[in-house]
């Protein structure tokens, strides 16, 4: 039995409660509100961060084998995820959680360790959800500006929040798409205010070739790392993801909402997806070739844009890029949000070689308008 049976049923009933009263923003919903106008079913969507190549064959099969079972709960799936994931990454089983994607667990961490007394402290630009749950909470939301490479400004971000209870750190960040070093995200734990957590979201590690902070959690620290199988591996339309930390971390976080039963094709799915070695090497490599075919249109014809290490980058319009968003939108491309500090830039999310050759077409009709 899960370990969150020893908790009574009457605490579990009341912190689901809690939980519903809140609205969990998930990067899809972020950018339908962006959109402000429906799309054609042509239309070529790269603004929610999405894999255009899906479930492989392999979670595909997957799915189809459990669909006559979906009238059961088959907690021994979302067993057998768990132990899938722990022993691929050296961890003891209970320092893992299953959940659906990772947005309901970073919205649950954020509301557990901040509070009126204690901030959230995160980059700027950087994911919207947790400061959207931190306002819930009554939490001050301390938002420190990047690094001139585009890191988290780790040393700002303590000097700026002795009263933090939760730093945020997106790795490879998202919007843009660049890199922490581990040594900075270290040296956040190692000098971090007490009680405090460091939340690392890792959605889109595997399109890089950085080191994951898990070494952190084996280490006991107070951290905390959020995965979701819906970038690299395609299964975002299925959610699933993994909360993972020291057990009385997890028990903390989870007591609050997290009591819920995982859908048995998303965990069939995500764990052929992990079975396969060869899925997350091939998805980085495609990635990484059709981003770099992009950057290189660009360099040729006069774009400027922030390098990434992800499925996604920052292209810089040098004008209102709200405009440039809506312009685009009737040329049938969806581009992704405009963060306010960066008002003349636009999040593009890296779409198959065809969905980016439209995106050039409409791109430069746009621009010369």
């Amino acid at each position: 039995m899960p370990r969150f049976s020893r908790r009574s049923f009457l605490q579990l009933s009341t912190a689901a409660s809690a939980a519903a009263a809140f609205r969990v923003m998930t990067e899809p919903m972020l950018a339908a509100q962006a959109r402000h106008r429906p799309h054609a079913a042509d239309a070529v969507m790269i603004d929610s961060n999405e894999n255009p190549l899906g479930p492989s064959q392999g979670a595909r099969a997957a799915v189809a084998a459990v669909i006559p079972q979906g009238g059961r709960y088959l907690d021994n799936l979302t067993d057998e995820f768990v132990q899938t994931f722990a022993q691929l990454e050296g961890l003891k089983p209970d320092y893992v959680h299953a959940t659906v994607g990772s947005t309901p667990p970073l919205s649950l961490t954020v509301l557990t360790f901040t509070s009126p007394q204690k901030s959230y402290v995160t980059a700027d630009p950087g994911f919207e959800t947790g400061m959207m749950l931190a306002a819930v909470s009554g939490a001050r939301t301390v938002k420190v500006p990047l690094t001139k490479t585009y890191a988290h400004d780790v040393k700002a971000m303590l000097a700026a929040a002795p009263d933090a209870g939760v730093f945020y750190i997106c790795n490879p960040n998202n919007p843009t798409g660049t890199l922490t070093p581990h040594v900075d995200i270290e040296y956040l734990v190692a000098n971090k205010p007490k009680r405090s957590i460091v939340l690392v979201d890792e959605a889109y590690l595997h399109f890089s070739e950085a080191p994951s902070t898990l070494d952190l959690v084996k280490a006991d620290k107070d951290v905390i790392v959020l995965r979701t199988f819906s970038k690299v591996f395609g299964l975002a339309g299925l959610r699933c993801g993994c909360i993972i930390g020291r057990p009385d971390l997890i028990d903390k976080v989870m007591e609050r909402g997290g009591w819920n039963f995982m859908p048995v094709t998303a965990v069939a799915a995500a764990t052929a997806s992990l079975k396969d070695p060869l899925l997350a090497p091939e998805r980085r490599r495609i990635n990484a070739s059709v981003r770099q075919q992009t950057f290189q249109w660009f360099d040729r014809n006069g774009y400027s844009y922030i390098p990434s290490e992800a499925n996604h980058f920052m292209l810089d319009t040098k004008r209102s890029a709200k405009d440039v968003r809506e312009a685009m939108a009737k040329e049938n491309v969806m581009i992704g949000r405009v963060w306010p500090i960066m008002p003349t830039c636009t999040r593009i999310t890296v779409g198959t070689q065809e969905e980016m050759e439209r995106f050039q077409s409409a791109l430069q009709k746009v621009m010369k308008s």
